[in-house]
């Protein structure tokens, strides 16, 4: 009988976009609480940014028919700060001005002032000035009445500096989802306590919950659970209660003390079973009473590539991201500084560094040990490399490199 074939990453992908619902509910928070959060409504500018007309540096506003000749000297009739509203300019002078002040009326031009002799009363413009020169016009950056963010945009620190700007206080986001984790073996135990023998000590949700806080996600920590099915199955059943969203380490695979499996068949439904991908390929979707399930591997390697790659989309469109594009690491072309001499039938990530070669120019190393279970590797690490299934590696080939600080 002929096995089932692998499910590739880009197959997942798409599976999983075709599942996607978004979780409705909405509340409202301070600008700084919006960190991360994403919006529930389009937000329009109310105002213009800037409000008007100013200064782009420091010099001297006057008007552009007033100079007739470089080296023609003009009377300074005023001084203008930022943060002040200066009178109109008087015909024939030049007003004194600084980076973010208001031009006055009648001036339609900046002169820098290293391009001025200049003292207390008078200045002599030594190059001919143009009209607009560096004068930020009103609503130059942001006109009232546009929108400035959709709903569904992702909040990055920018946004609030920009939303900032605009006056705003507070806005209507999604709320936060309800992540359950849950984790798996009878050899694990919680940090802090004694080791016995074949004991280890569990790291995963550690890294999950790492993870999804990140990300601005609510996490419900369902502890440990032993290698037993009924014990699976009622974990299962009230994280469905409590949680949008399920996350499992370990037992996916096919060992008798895999049961995570079974139990998710008999509360709901096995969708997506084992990728064409290394580190990973016991990766599990599906439903739980209708609420989302991942069963990510049991080694640690695999749960940070799965979740990555597959589950944080995911999750970020449940909470109402629009704009997937976004939720994908945009991967760059680096020359690998290693071969790869054994294509492998799955798609592999490669834990690397990007360093400078003797000719100064960027290559990948990667670790040495490419174990799912070297946890070392991945903080070695500041990427990963993708290479493609049955493909071989030669040193200089260029690969596509994905930077943790897009992935994450």
């Amino acid at each position: 009988m002929n096995k089932k074939p692998l499910i590739s990453v880009h197959e997942a992908r798409k599976h999983l976009a075709k599942e996607l619902t978004t979780v409705a509910g909405v509340e409202t928070v301070s600008l700084d609480e919006a960190q991360s959060r994403i919006l529930a409504e389009d937000i329009p500018a109310g105002i213009d940014v800037p409000g008007y007309d100013n200064s782009a540096m420091d010099g001297f506003a006057l008007n552009t028919n007033d100079f007739i000749t470089v080296g023609k000297t003009l009377p300074v009739s005023q001084v203008v700060k930022a943060g002040t509203n200066p009178e109109a300019l008087l015909a024939g002078s030049a007003a004194r001005i600084f980076t973010g002040a208001p031009i006055p009326k009648g001036a339609d031009a900046i002169v820098l002032q290293e391009d001025c002799d200049f003292d207390e009363f008078t200045v002599k413009v030594k190059e001919a000035p143009e009209v607009g020169q560096h004068i930020r016009c009103r609503g130059h950056d942001i006109k009232a009445g546009s929108v400035v963010f959709k709903q569904g945009r992702r909040l990055m620190p920018q946004d609030i500096g920009l939303l900032a700007s605009l006056g705003t206080d507070s806005l209507r986001v999604y709320k936060r989802l309800r992540v359950a984790i849950i984790n798996t073996g009878d050899e694990l135990v919680e940090p802090g306590q004694m080791l016995q023998a074949g004991q280890i000590y569990e790291s995963n949700s550690y890294t999950l919950k790492a993870l999804l806080g990140r990300l601005g996600f609510q996490c419900i920590d369902f502890g440990i659970v032993g290698d037993e099915l009924e014990a699976t199955r009622q974990v299962l059943a009230r994280a469905a209660e409590e949680a949008d969203c399920i996350i499992s380490s370990g037992g996916v695979s096919v060992g008798d003390a895999d049961f995570v499996k079974a139990a998710l068949q008999e509360l709901g439904e096995v969708a997506m079973w084992k990728l064409a991908l290394k580190p990973g390929k016991p990766f599990t979707y599906g439903k739980v009473n209708s609420v989302p399930f991942f069963g990510l591997p049991g080694n640690p390697v695999a749960v940070f590539v799965t979740f990555a790659l597959l589950v944080k989309p995911y999750l970020l469109g449940m909470q109402g991201m629009q704009d997937m594009k976004r939720t994908e690491c945009k991967s760059i072309q680096v020359a690998a500084g290693f071969t790869i001499e054994q294509p492998g039938s799955r798609e592999e990530y490669l834990r690397v560094c990007v360093e400078e070669d003797k000719s100064g120019k960027q290559q990948l190393i990667a670790f040495s040990n490419q174990g799912s279970s070297v946890m070392s590797s991945l903080s070695w690490a500041d990427g990963l490399a993708r290479i493609p299934c049955e493909t071989l590696v030669k040193k200089g080939d260029l690969l596509d490199y994905l930077p943790f600080e897009g992935l994450l």
